[in-house]
Parts: structure tokens; sequence; C-alpha cells
């Protein structure tokens, strides 16, 4: 297949929103999030791509920003992702919750902040990695507030949404440092009291579930089903051919990362009990043992991979496993899909330790391989994708402006429309 050279497409200014802060509407901001998908460029998709389908699915669901405009637009969608902390989120941002009933469940909560008392949880036993991140002045309140929403006299959608809640302050009130993507302390960060940071972020959740609730009331979806499933992209149980249109952007090289960032609420939540091991999961890491450097289905990413080797073989390996892992997600992606379905896949390339990373081009590639049929490709500007931009060029892993090393990466990213 003769490669395709997506630099020398031009930017389409349609799709960058540059002025639109569309992460804080509807559910979108209830919990920080790497990588965080644009609801516009999702809105955007759904309007101009599907607006006679029934049922979306993301495969790489993350915090759910293609399921919540899905049920906005009132399509039925599905979404699959392999990290437990990235299914709560996404459950919780598509459940509509009656306004009263929750406001009713916070009080009842924050009544009780007043019989806390701290000796009875400074000492709580939980994972050694906790007491790494978490002094014990703010790991007792954190408890308290984890108990008390466990014992709730409410449904369980009602507690979910007090545990992502609880999730979303942790970083702030750890000692990790607030401007990192990357675990790092900050020995002079002042850490914020825990009961004052549920409560304000709480009442900014509870707001914007009465305003994605009311929207949803008014236009009759309400009901529109929606189904997080804990699930690998490369290997789902959505049924074959049973999805009009998959909108999904893929995690970049070296995802893994992410399983270090989530740390702190799969700790917490005891969703993990070793980080190397949740690692394992994750799509393109050498962790889970496969120690190839061949790469199945594409000439240019076999290239890629070989110019990484003299850099390092572990990282060339990452690689190798990540092109593969995305071969069987194209794969999965046919599967599934309906003949003459749509998939739109959000996607960028990068760079490490200076070699150019074509992960639109080779995905592209893939999907070709599979069965499907170019519609169009369209290159969009990414001002305010929420997203760690700098790599370190010597080690290839995420890092701070005030790095000598630094690079910036993922400037623009590709929205790949194809069709079955």
């Amino acid at each position: 297949m003769e490669y395709i050279n997506f630099d020398n497409i031009e930017v389409n200014q349609d799709w960058a929103f540059d002025n639109v802060r569309s992460t804080e509407q509807w559910t979108h901001g209830y919990h920080r999030y790497p990588a965080k998908f644009l609801p516009n460029v999702v809105k955007k998709i759904v309007e101009d791509y599907a607006p006679d389908c029934e049922t979306i699915a993301d495969p790489f669901a993350g915090c759910g920003t293609t399921l919540v405009e899905a049920k906005i637009h009132g399509k039925k969608s599905i979404g699959t992702d392999i990290n437990p902390v990235a299914q709560l989120i996404t459950k919780v941002k598509t459940t509509p919750l009656e306004p009263k009933q929750i406001q009713y469940a916070y009080t009842s909560l924050v009544e009780q902040f007043g019989s806390f008392i701290e000796t009875d949880f400074d000492t709580i036993q939980k994972h050694e990695r906790i007491d790494y991140w978490f002094y014990p002045k703010q790991k007792a309140p954190i408890a308290f507030l984890y108990k008390i929403v466990a014992d709730l006299e409410a449904d369980e959608h009602s507690k979910e949404f007090f545990y992502v809640c609880i999730s979303h302050i942790l970083k702030n009130c750890s000692r990790w440092l607030q401007s990192s993507t990357k675990p790092q302390i900050d020995p002079e960060k002042k850490i914020p009291e825990p009961f004052e940071e549920f409560k304000r972020h709480c009442q900014k959740m509870i707001k914007s579930n009465e305003e994605f609730y009311t929207k949803l009331s008014k236009e009759g979806h309400l009901n529109t089903p929606c189904k997080i499933l804990l699930e690998d992209a490369r290997r789902t149980s959505i049924i074959t051919e049973s999805v009009d249109m998959i909108i999904t952007s893929p995690p970049y090289v070296t995802s893994y990362e992410y399983a270090d960032i989530h740390q702190l609420t799969a700790y917490w939540m005891e969703y993990v009990s070793n980080i190397h091991d949740f690692r394992k999961q994750f799509i393109g890491t050498s962790y889970s043992g496969n120690q190839t450097l061949n790469v199945n289905g594409s000439v240019q990413a076999q290239e890629i991979v070989n110019a990484l080797v003299p850099h390092g073989k572990h990282i060339a390996q990452d690689v190798a496993q990540y092109f593969n892992d995305m071969f069987d997600v194209a794969k999965e992606i046919y599967r599934i899909l309906k003949p003459n379905g749509h998939a739109c896949i959000v996607i960028g390339n990068t760079k490490i330790k200076n070699v150019q990373i074509n992960s639109a081009e080779v995905f592209y590639e893939y999907l070709q391989d599979v069965g499907m049929r170019e519609i169009s490709v369209i290159k969009r500007s990414i001002p305010h994708k929420l997203m760690p931009t700098l790599r370190d060029n010597v080690t290839g892993k995420f890092t701070k402006l005030d790095n000598p090393n630094c690079k910036k990466v993922y400037p623009n990213e590709y929205i790949i429309i194809m069709q079955k």
C-alpha cells in the first residue's frame, strides 16, 4: 500500500473550536481526565455524519464523552474501556439523576461532617501507596467520606455519583504535583481541606446534573439506553454488525502511562493492588510480556519500530506492541459495524526520541486492510484538548515545560472517517 502523508492535509478551521469550552457543558466536567475528548468534536461528528443512526459505540470510552453526547442527541450507545476508573466515571456521567433526590442525598452527607473524629480514621489501613501520596490529615477525612457514602441510604447510582466526586478531589488533596500529569510529589504544596473540596465540587456536579437531566427530559431522552462495559477494545462482547457508527479516540503510544495517572482512585477504590499488573492490561505495553519487534500489517509501522531500536529496545517493543494491538482494534471495529456503518477515529501523531510516530497514517492503513473505505480525513488543531502535550526527547515520557529536553507533541490531530 502506498504511504499516505497526512502532513499535506490542510487544517480545517471548522473543526478547531478555538473559542469553545465544551468540556464543562452537561456532565463533561465531572472529573479530570488526561487526553479528554473535546465534546464539540463528537457533537459535530454526530450531527454531520450520524443524524439518522440509532446506535453509537466507543471502544475507547475513557471518561464517556462520546456516550454523553450520544445521549444528548437521543442515540443509543455502548462503550468499552479496560480501566475501571473510566468505567465508573462514564457510568455516572451518562446517568441523569432526579435533581431533588441527589440534592437531598448530598445534604444528608454534609450533615454528617460534624461527627467526624480524626483519630477514628487516621490509622485506617489502606494500600501503602495511599500512605505515600496522602498525609494523615487528608487521608482521614477522605476515608470518612468513603465510609459515609458507602453507608448512605440511597440507590447505587447516587452513591457512585459521590464516589466520582471523591475521586476527582483526590489529586487536589494529595501530595501530587498539581500541574503534572505524571506521578510526582510537590513538597511545597498547600493541600486543601478535603471536606471543603468535596462540597465545592459536589455542588458543581449537582448543578451540571440538573442541567443534563432537564435537557434530556425536555428532549424525551432520559431513558435512551447507554451501557459502559469493562472490556478490552481488542476483544469486546458487542454483537457483530450491531452498531451504526463508531466514534472514538484511541490511546496514544505508551498509553500505559494513564494507569499511573489514575492510580489514586484505583488504590482508594481497591480496583488494583499493584500498578505494574494494572499497566499490563493497557494497549501498547511490553509489560504484558510480549517482547516482539515485529509489526503486523504495515511496512510503515515496521520502519518506525526499526528506527526506534537504536534508541532503546524496550521503547521499540512498546511501539511494536501498540501497532499490533491497534491492528486488532481495527478488526474489531469492522466486526461490530453494520454494513455501510461509519467509523470516525480521532487520532494524532507524535514523536518519541525524535522518531516520528505516524499513528494516524498507520491506523488508516489498518482500517483499509480490514475492509473499510475512506470517506474523508480531516485535520484539526487542538488548542484546548485536555491532554499532556510535552514529552522528554530522551525518555519519551510526558514531562513539564521547564524540562530542557521537552518537546510539544500532538499540535494537530486527524479525524479519519471510514465506511464499511
